[in-house]
């Protein structure tokens, strides 16, 4: 755990500079691509990359970075993963992680997400070219488009300086005239006809959608999303003024599918208390499948949040969004009347493991935006490779294997035990004397740890007698010094 802990918050620093200077500088291996596998979730791997190089060659690696702050701990770093890893075998590139979406073939799960990281062809090619599977463009409307400046902000990290959690974007929809974006999806599907090329639509009115959807399928795209949740359009009857309503979801819905024939996939908004309830009404007008979530309505107050001296609030993507996008993912999938209708999980998606997470929940494929702003198309190595490796370890042969293998074990909060108690326990030879578990459990818990200094010694106990198992000191702990034990009964009070 040490380990870990140690590398991920090295490769958490790293720059991930273009044409790194630190892998220029080694002779035989690629220092910056390993401490990338690292950086977004494959540790297990980096190896590969540096199983070459020696000593010098890591030296002169970490001498070349040019890291702000202090050179990237290269050596340190990764001379220890030049082993090769102990069980699992390395799953190779390819590996195939196919799965079909609405009766359409993608080659792997990962798509971009309509929003400013598809915006024209060249940047869609090249996208397709490094190995996502697919497009959702970004949306297309018949209105006039105009963006403010700036439209973007950040909630960095501590530390700032590029690495963020949440993401602040007052983007709309795309500026470019309707025959040229539709032109460009016609061209992307002709020249990569092995990719799936979704068009984003919005509309006003049902003469709106109707149109647009038609010259989506006339452009050859193999599906079309309904745009029903952009939190930040400036005309009223748009975005997410759509998908707080059930009736228009149900109404745009159905106009759209009595007039295409491929697939229609309503975006549903999370800026609502249940979105069931729009969801619902996709469902009853025939969507074939439903994306989830769009941003959040929100406020930052940083850097970049005004516009010419005036605030707004606006859509809040990023990390930070996940576990309220895997909510309401998890609250569709489970409703019981809404059946044989597939998803596409967006929101907070970094790395494989996050992507993980929503096909684990029943989601198909998922789409990604705010990781792409701040790393790149590149980003795609590690979640194919991450997942291949991950099902090899398995034994799994096939995504579809693992869509919605989670649920089962989702209960309704009456419905958990609460006749067991689950103790913390704490590791000598991890544990350095902190005491923020003491500080936390006493403040904020159930002030059910000791802590002394005796002889040098700085040691915090469990009082058994006060704990009531909540694993607050776990979750604080910076060395991951506390642990679980076994699950006994309660004694009765």
């Amino acid at each position: 755990m040490e380990k870990r802990l140690h590398l991920e918050e090295e490769a958490a620093r790293c720059l991930l500079c273009v044409d790194a200077p630190c892998s220029q500088a080694c002779k035989k291996g690629d220092p910056a691509r390993a401490i990338r596998a690292i950086r977004f979730g494959n540790e297990k791997l980096a190896g590969k990359w540096v199983a070459e190089c020696t000593d010098a060659d890591l030296e002169a690696a970490e001498k070349a970075c040019i890291h702000y702050d202090r050179p990237i701990r290269i050596r340190e770093m990764l001379a220890p993963l030049q082993l090769p890893s102990k069980g699992g075998e390395i799953a190779e590139s390819g590996d195939s992680l196919e799965i079909d979406f609405c009766g359409i073939r993608c080659e792997n799960p990962f798509f971009l997400a309509s929003s400013a990281v598809c915006t024209n062809y060249e940047m869609v090619a090249r996208a397709f070219e490094m190995g996502w599977a697919g497009v959702f463009y970004k949306t297309i409307c018949l209105q006039d488009i105009r963006e403010v400046s700036p439209r973007f902000d950040a909630v960095h990290d501590n530390g700032g300086h590029g690495n963020f959690f949440a993401f602040r974007n007052m983007e709309q929809l795309s500026e470019n005239p309707v025959d040229v974006d539709f032109d460009i999806l016609k061209r992307l599907k002709q020249n990569y006809p092995s990719k799936v090329v979704v068009a984003s639509i919005m509309g006003q009115t049902e003469e709106d959608w109707v149109k647009l959807a038609q010259m989506a399928e006339a452009a050859g795209c193999d599906a079309v999303e309904l745009n029903f949740s952009c939190p930040q359009m400036r005309m009223t009857g748009m975005g997410s003024d759509v998908g707080q309503d059930p009736e228009l979801v149900t109404f745009f819905t159905a106009y759209v599918k009595r007039s295409v024939k491929i697939p229609v996939i309503p975006k549903m908004t999370p800026n609502i208390a249940h979105i069931c309830d729009p969801a619902m009404g996709a469902y009853f007008a025939g969507a074939d499948a439903i994306s989830a979530i769009n941003t959040i309505k929100s406020v930052t107050l940083g850097d970049g949040s005004e516009v010419n001296g005036c605030q707004t609030g606006s859509g809040l993507s990023g990390r930070a969004v996940k576990p309220i996008a895997l909510r309401h993912i998890l609250a569709m999938v489970k409703n019981p009347i809404m059946k044989n209708v597939q998803y596409s999980g967006i929101g907070g998606i970094e790395t494989w493991r996050d992507a993980l997470e929503f096909i684990q929940l029943g989601c198909r494929n998922v789409q990604v935006c705010t990781s792409v702003m701040q790393y790149g198309y590149r980003i795609i190595d590690d979640m194919i490779l991450g997942l291949q490796h991950y099902m090899a370890e398995r034994g799994v042969e096939h995504v579809d294997d693992l869509v919605g293998e989670l649920l089962p074990k989702f209960y309704l909060p009456s419905d958990l035990d609460r006749e067991t108690i689950v103790f913390p326990k704490i590791d000598r030879d991890k544990c350095i004397g902190c005491g923020r578990c003491y500080t936390s459990c006493m403040d904020g818990g159930h002030q059910a740890i000791a802590f002394e200094v005796k002889d040098g010694l700085r040691q915090p106990r469990i009082v058994g007698t006060k704990c009531v198992g909540c694993h607050l000191c776990r979750l604080v702990c910076p060395t991951g010094a506390i642990g679980l034990t076994k699950r006994i009964p309660k004694k009765s009070k």
